[in-house]
Parts: structure tokens; sequence; C-alpha cells
């Protein structure tokens, strides 16, 4: 998100696919480019879980433990921040599978951001809940928005970043990670041809003009 300077890294890509079986392997997210997260990510889920385990970290909600597909055609952020984190399934679901109802996740955070052409649409067996919005003259808005991804592509490029910071030290977006964890930040950020697969969202704010939510054969 003196000088500016723009940066431009590759975005990392999951090898997990959308089945069933997909969902068994989320306790395993491999990185093909390792741009955000640059330790491996068993040292990060074994010290996650350790904070998570003295309350370092704190858990906002239970995630359902099925993932849904977030895309846009543009996002514009200032106040970016990233790191990695842990979301907890409720007791006894049955999305855990083997991972022990825990995902390994890179927690994006956002001050402020605007979406254009925002589609979210999450499987659900047969069919898929489908919803639309800043198709028009209007872009979605979103103030505090988070979000936990375990695949993030897109184009991006960030001024002013910064790569290596602890994330409990982060400033730009108001949000700090746990101490010791790898973390980037930058003022500003732009995606092009967003594509995410998360398990959780939250904003301060969400205005979402042209809302349409819907189910279809087909997701985002």
């Amino acid at each position: 998100m003196a000088s500016s300077a723009e940066h431009i890294p590759e975005n990392p890509e999951s090898d997990s696919g959308d089945s069933t079986e997909g969902v068994v392997r989320r306790g395993r997210v491999r990185w093909r480019r390792a741009a955000v997260m640059a330790v491996p990510a068993t040292a990060i889920a074994a010290g996650l879980a350790i904070l998570t385990a003295e309350g370092a970290l704190g858990v906002q909600f239970a995630i359902s433990g099925m993932p849904f597909t977030v895309t846009a055609t543009e996002l514009n952020g200032t106040g970016f921040e990233q790191f990695g984190n842990l979301d907890n399934m409720a007791e006894g679901s049955p999305n855990a599978g083997d991972t022990g109802g825990q995902v390994l996740v890179v927690t994006s955070a956002i001050k402020n951001a605007t979406l254009t052409k925002l589609c979210q649409s999450v499987d659900l067996g047969g069919t898929n809940l489908l919803i639309t919005a800043g198709s028009g003259a209007d872009k979605v808005q979103a103030s505090d928005l988070t979000t936990d991804s375990t695949e993030l592509t897109g184009d991006a490029a960030f001024n002013n970043i910064e790569i290596g910071n602890d994330a409990s030290t982060l400033t730009k977006a108001g949000v700090k990670g746990p101490i010791g964890v790898f973390s980037q930040q930058a003022d500003t950020v732009r995606i092009g041809n967003l594509r995410q697969t998360n398990y959780a969202t939250t904003a301060g704010v969400f205005k979402l003009p042209g809302l349409k939510l819907r189910f279809s054969d087909s997701g985002c």
C-alpha cells in the first residue's frame, strides 16, 4: 500500500481444488511463490497454535470450514497489512477432516478499500450461492476490511511497501498480528483481476451497490 516506490510482487498460487476432497486437505497449504510468507508453513502453524492456546490470538468467530471464492476486476486500498494466521472451526464441525478444525490462512487487512464488479460464491454441493455487487457506476466500499485466504491471485502493485515486519508491530491498517510472525504492510495497494479463496471476511462498513443474491449453476 520521502519518495514513493512501486513494487509488483508475484502472487502465491495454491494447488488445492474446489472438491470436498480439497476441503479435507486444508491443513496443507502449498505456496508456489512465497512473496507473502517467507517462512515454512509448518513452523507458522506450530507457532500460531501455541499463541491461540495462550490467548494471544483473538478469534472473532468460528468459521464454517467451507471456502468461498471472491473476485473483483479491481481492488484499490489505503492502509494495507498482511500476515499469517489460524482460523478455527466450531467444535465437532463435519468440515474439519484431518485438520483438527484449524485452517492456516493469510490475513489481509485494508483500512479503506473500493472494489469493482465484486463477485462472491460458495459451493453448496450441486448449486452455488452467488452474490454480485458494484457492477454499475458505484463501486463496492469497505472500511476496516479483513480477509482470511488460502489463495490470492491477481496483478498487484504497492506503494511504500515494508516486507519482513513482525506482525505485532504493524501500523498501516490498525490491525496487529501475533508476535514473531512474518508480515508486510504498505501505504496503498492495487490488485487487478483479483481472485481469492477465503474462509472469513470482516468489515467495519461494507457498502454493496447493486447487490444481487441468487443461486447459480456456476460460481465466480
